[in-house]
C-alpha cells in the first residue's frame, strides 16, 4: 500500500472533490476515476485519472477540471496523466456514490463478489424478486421492487442502461456493472 504525504492526501481530496461532468451528483472520487495525486516540486503536481472506459468523451472536460480546482488551491503546474492499467470498474464506486446515485434515481450498479470479468448476458430481460440471490436483480431506485425490465441496452451514456420498473413503472437508468 502506498502511504501518502498529507500534501499529496490535501491534493488528492481537491482533485477528487470535482464533479463528474456526466453524472454531477458524484465527485470523480466518489466514482472512483481519481488514482492518484504525485507532488513533483514545490508547485507541480501530476494527477492519475483513470477513465470509466477507453473512449470516455468526459476525460478532458475532467482533466480541465480538475486542473482548474488545483490551480485555484495555489498549484502553479498541473498535469493530469490518463491512466488504463488497473482498468476502472463499477467496484470503484465508493457506497456513498452508490448511495447518491440511488438518490438521484439512476439504479448503482450490483456489488460484485467475485474479481473475475463481468460476463455478457444477452439473455432474459427481466429480473424479478423471486430470482436466486446469485442472480442479484437490479431494483427500482424509485420503490426498491426488484420487479424490473430491460427497454435498452444503452441510456443517456454508454455506461447505464435504460430499465422500467413493473411495479411503480417508472423508467430509471441504470449503471452497469464492468
Amino acid at each position: 500500500m502506498v502511504t501518502l504525504t498529507a500534501l499529496e492526501a490535501e491534493l488528492l481530496a481537491v482533485a477528487g472533490s470535482v464533479p463528474d461532468p456526466e453524472l454531477p451528483v458524484l465527485t470523480l472520487q466518489e466514482l472512483g476515476v481519481v488514482r492518484a495525486v504525485h507532488v513533483r516540486d514545490a508547485d507541480a503536481v501530476e494527477v492519475e485519472l483513470t477513465p470509466t472506459y477507453t473512449g470516455c468523451p468526459a476525460v478532458e472536460a475532467m482533466s480541465e477540471d480538475i486542473e482548474r480546482v488545483l490551480r485555484e488551491h495555489g498549484v502553479r503546474e498541473v498535469t493530469v496523466r490518463t491512466v488504463l492499467t488497473p482498468a476502472w470498474s463499477t467496484d470503484d464506486i465508493s457506497a456513498e456514490g452508490r448511495r447518491k446515485l440511488r438518490e438521484f434515481g439512476i439504479a448503482p450498479p450490483r456489488t460484485r463478489t467475485t474479481a473475475e470479468p463481468v460476463a455478457l448476458s444477452l439473455g432474459p430481460t427481466r429480473t424479478t424478486s423471486g430470482a436466486a440471490p446469485a442472480d442479484d436483480p437490479v431494483r427500482c431506485p424509485h420503490c426498491g421492487c426488484a420487479d424490473t425490465e430491460l427497454l435498452s441496452r444503452f441510456s443517456s451514456t454508454a455506461c447505464k442502461a435504460l430499465r422500467r420498473c413493473l411495479a411503480c413503472r417508472e423508467p430509471f437508468d441504470h449503471f452497469k456493472e464492468l
